[in-house]
C-alpha cells in the first residue's frame, strides 16, 4: 500500500512526483473531505497516504492547513449540532497533549518518528475495531473528568504526532452518547480549534513551509469534493462495512510504516 517516501516537501514541484505519488495525494485530500463528513474510519488512511510519498515528520506539516480547510468545511455543514459542553471538557488536557507532542517532535530522528506513526495508527485502529465490534463495551466508562483527562492528554499527543487523533476523539464522544449528527458536529468544532493552535507549532518546527503550502495549493480543493461524497453516502452507504475495509487497509499501511510487512 504504500511507497517509500523520498523527501520532506518543502522545496517539490508537481513535476517532481510520480504518477503513483499524485494518486496517494489525491486520495488522501478526498479522504480528509470523508473523515470530516461523518466517516472516521477513513481519518487515517491520509495520514498513511502522506506519510508514503513525503517523510512521516513532514507530512505532518503538510496535512495540518489541508485538516483546517476541511474542518471550516465541516464547520459549514454540521456546526449547528456541536455539543459545547463536550468540548470544553476535552479541549484543555488535549492542549496540554499538544504541548507533549510539540515537545516530542522536536526530539525524534525521522527512522523513530515514522516508527512511533506506524504504531500510533495500528493502536488506534485496534481501538476503532473494537468500539465496531463491542460499542456497548464502553458504557461501562463513566462520564468522568478522568476519563475525559485520559483522552484529551492522548487525543492531544496523537494529533500533533500524527495528526490521527480522530479515533480518541471518536472514542470519548461514543462514551458520552452522543447521536451521529451531534457527533459529528462536535468533532468540527474541536478539531478546528485544535488543528489552528497547532499551525504555529509546526511553523516553529519547520514544518509548515512556503514549499508545503503549495502542495496545500494544488490538493486542497479536493477536500470540499470529499465532504460533499461523504455527506452524501453517510447518509445511504452502511458506515459499519465501510469502516471496516478502509480500517483494513489503514491497519496494512501502519505496519508498512513500522517496517513489520
Amino acid at each position: 500500500m504504500a511507497a517509500q517516501p523520498r523527501n520532506s516537501g518543502k522545496d517539490m514541484m508537481l513535476s517532481d512526483f510520480s504518477t503513483t505519488d499524485v494518486v496517494y495525494l489525491v486520495i488522501g485530500a478526498l479522504g480528509i473531505g470523508f473523515s470530516k463528513a461523518g466517516f472516521p474510519g477513513v481519518s487515517m488512511l491520509h495520514v498513511i497516504l502522506y506519510a508514503s510519498v513525503f517523510e512521516s515528520r513532514a507530512s505532518t506539516g503538510i496535512i495540518l492547513p489541508m485538516l483546517v480547510i476541511g474542518d471550516l468545511c465541516a464547520i459549514g455543514l454540521f456546526g449547528r449540532k456541536g455539543d459545547w459542553e463536550q468540548i470544553r471538557r476535552l479541549l484543555p488536557p488535549t492542549i496540554v497533549g499538544l504541548g507533549l507532542g510539540w515537545y516530542l517532535m522536536g526530539r525524534l530522528n525521522e527512522d523513530i518518528f515514522r516508527g512511533l506513526v506506524g504504531l500510533i495508527i495500528f493502536a488506534l485502529t485496534a481501538v476503532q475495531a473494537g468500539r465496531m465490534w463491542r460499542p456497548t463495551w464502553f458504557e461501562r466508562f463513566p462520564h468522568t473528568r478522568g476519563f475525559a483527562v485520559v483522552l484529551g492528554l492522548l487525543a492531544g499527543l496523537t494529533t500533533m504526532l500524527a495528526n490521527a487523533a480522530g479515533p480518541v476523539i471518536g472514542l470519548y464522544l461514543l462514551a458520552v452518547n452522543l447521536p451521529k449528527w451531534e457527533l459529528i458536529g462536535t468533532s468540527a468544532w474541536l478539531f478546528l480549534v485544535i488543528n489552528v493552535l497547532k499551525l504555529p507549532l509546526s511553523y516553529n518546527l519547520d514544518l509548515i513551509t512556503p514549499g508545503s503550502l503549495m502542495i496545500n495549493l494544488v490538493f486542497a480543493p479536493l477536500i470540499p469534493i470529499g465532504m460533499l461524497a461523504g455527506n452524501w453516502l453517510v447518509k445511504r452507504v452502511s458506515q459499519v462495512w465501510f469502516n471496516g475495509i478502509l480500517l483494513a487497509l489503514t491497519a496494512v499501511g501502519a505496519l508498512r510504516l513500522m517496517g513489520v510487512i
